[in-house]
């Protein structure tokens, strides 16, 4: 079976109602915080990527027992530092940096050497920005010059610490914050804004935390040694997988979608900021806390319309995994839009900058691209003619789904390689794609 796929016309209108699965951020961090619950936790809607799998996969090689039955996932948690496991054991994250970089936080009282893979991508990624924080626990390390494989040792006495994270990367505050679980004392985070789930899910299951913020920084204290109870989970919707859906109706005609529970986290909610300054009509309903995660049903109508924008940097990080499709909202925009300070972009599981001003570039939309900035030069009335092939991006899940998205708003004939990309975040996703398009 070709791992490739070819659209030759845009998709017709549309008024449709979908459901989208699990939140992958959520649905990890559930599966590594139950594990350190004593008894059965039980989550649904568990998202089943293999990003998620891997990580099951993983936890089940330091003793931590998980089964799925029918939709929801039962995993057996052992407790703090409760993990059981033999010598030279090795981890494979695949493609999952928060897998990767927040295991590292329950391992600094690992009482044997663990070993952490990933595949190509997650294998040139930066691991740095967790080693250094955790070292300062106590725990050593071994890498391939901060990049994996990564060869854990724990310390037998870790010791809370006080540390300043600055790049607003929410992997690596979790990390230091689940690393403080197994102290006796209390660790002092400072941290640039970023997504915040982990914070939600210790204030909610009365893990001992502390947050203080101002404009820029949440200030974090975690006191350790906290026994966690087990507790269920319905995992909302996941608004970076919702993203591609509502930019497919913005750039459709005569089109209309609801997306039913979606989570809309303030610090996830980026997107939704940036498209009302570019004066589309997205709007949320029904809203509602869930163990302290904000939840709505999102409603999106067609834009003929769409404002040019100079992305305010403030927002970057609440919607650090939907540029890319932003960029290709901005390519319909009349008149020039620029998004700056992203040189995080660079860091995911492609050089997503480089990748986003390649795709514009092939669709016949000039832009001006630096190592953290580019400019986009709208054109309302664009309409492709021509043959356009992706390939070679490294399998970014991400890189894949804007290019489907492009295909289905823009035209052309495009040719798609490797769709099982989808696989380690979005599985369902050319499903949801056929359905509205039914």
């Amino acid at each position: 079976m070709t791992n490739l796929i070819k659209f030759n016309n845009a998709n017709k209108s549309f008024n449709k109602t979908i459901s989208i699965e699990g939140d992958k951020s959520l649905s990890i961090r559930w599966a590594l915080i139950a594990s350190q619950a004593s008894g059965k936790s039980v989550a649904s809607n568990l998202l089943k990527s293999e990003d998620v799998l891997n990580t099951l996969k993983s936890l089940n090689k330091l003793g931590i027992k998980s089964k799925f039955y029918k939709n929801k996932c039962i995993l057996n948690g052992l407790g703090l530092n409760g993990f059981s496991y033999k010598n030279n054991v090795t981890l494979n994250a695949g493609n999952s940096g928060t897998f990767a970089r927040l295991i590292l936080g329950l391992l600094i009282h690992s009482k044997k050497k663990i070993k952490i893979i990933g595949d190509k991508s997650l294998s040139n990624r930066d691991f740095l920005r967790v080693i250094r924080p955790l070292e300062k626990f106590g725990a050593k390390f071994k890498s391939n010059n901060g990049k994996l494989p990564i060869i854990i040792e724990g310390t037998t006495n870790p010791k809370p610490i006080k540390f300043q994270e600055l790049k607003g990367s929410a992997q690596c505050k979790s990390a230091v914050m689940l690393a403080a679980l197994n102290t006796n004392g209390q660790t002092k985070i400072k941290a640039k804004k970023s997504r915040n789930h982990t914070e939600l899910l210790f204030r909610n299951l009365k893990i001992p935390i502390q947050i203080r913020k101002n404009t820029h920084f949440d200030f974090i204290n975690i006191k350790g040694k906290k026994n966690i109870k087990r507790f269920n989970y319905k995992v909302p919707s996941d608004i970076s997988s919702s993203a591609f859906f509502i930019a497919l109706t913005i750039l459709s005609k005569n089109s209309k979608l609801k997306i039913k529970n979606v989570n809309i986290n303030p610090s996830r909610t980026g997107i939704l900021k940036i498209l009302k300054l570019m004066g589309v009509n997205v709007v949320c309903k029904n809203i509602a806390i869930y163990r302290g995660e904000k939840i709505a049903d999102i409603y999106i109508k067609s834009s003929k319309y769409i404002k040019p924008i100079s992305c305010p940097p403030n927002l970057n990080s609440s919607a650090i995994d939907e540029f890319l499709i932003l960029f290709l909202i901005a390519a319909k925009a009349n008149g020039i839009s620029h998004f700056k300070d992203l040189s995080e972009l660079n860091q995911k599981e492609s050089p997503r900058l480089k990748w986003g001003s390649k795709i514009l570039s092939m669709m016949g939309i000039k832009n001006v691209v630096t190592d953290s900035s580019i400019k986009i030069y709208g054109n309302p009335n664009l309409q492709i003619n021509k043959k356009i092939i992706i390939k070679n991006y490294l399998k970014d899940h991400r890189v894949f789904m804007t290019s489907v998205i492009a295909a289905l708003t823009f035209g052309g004939e495009w040719i798609i390689h490797d769709k099982d990309s989808i696989k380690t975040s979005f599985p369902s996703f050319l499903k949801i794609i056929n359905k509205i398009n039914k």
